[in-house]
């Protein structure tokens, strides 16, 4: 089953209709992201929530095809499964509000990470079957203000090396 990702209506194709707008130079995975409003006031599944709708919106328009949103499987749940031209990209997300805790990035644990490979393994059991170029990327969004987060896409963060 394929999940697509539902996000504002770009009027006449313009970037700037589009709830993002990247922030430094191309290719550092960096962008000031829109999110709900109310962000700030959100409950952790809530945010976590609006943090994987954003992160999915910037995937689509950088050209991801989202195939999976909380999927899930013995090994636990990935937040987006996606392909990024020949490769399958198994995504975390991680959002939050406050620094207070470290960056969302840092939540992502060995343990998470050896989860996340076995996540993999059952999808590409499950509906793949051969040979498949996978990577292994994580998403940061850290809420700056009312209604925005700024990302950081880690693209190859964690894996036997770069694949694809």
């Amino acid at each position: 089953m394929r999940a697509a990702c539902v996000f504002a209506e770009a009027s006449q194709g313009r970037p700037d209709s589009l709830p993002f707008h990247s922030r430094g130079e191309e290719g550092h995975g960096m962008s000031e992201e829109r999110i709900k409003e109310g962000s700030l006031k959100a409950g952790p599944k809530e945010l976590g929530r609006r943090g994987e709708q954003a992160a999915c919106a910037l995937l689509i328009h950088k050209g991801y095809e989202i195939l999976e949103r909380n999927w899930t499987c013995p090994a636990g749940e990935a937040d987006i499964i996606a392909l990024d031209g020949p490769c399958l990209v198994f995504i975390e997300v991680k959002t939050r509000s406050g620094v207070k805790r470290g960056m969302p990035s840092e939540a992502v644990t060995p343990k998470k990470r050896a989860r996340y490979e076995k996540i993999a393994a059952y999808y590409l059991d499950e509906y793949v079957g051969d040979t498949f170029h996978v990577r292994f990327d994580v998403m940061s969004l850290l809420v700056t203000g009312k209604g925005r987060a700024l990302v950081r896409h880690y693209v190859n963060a964690f894996g036997e090396g770069s694949l694809c």
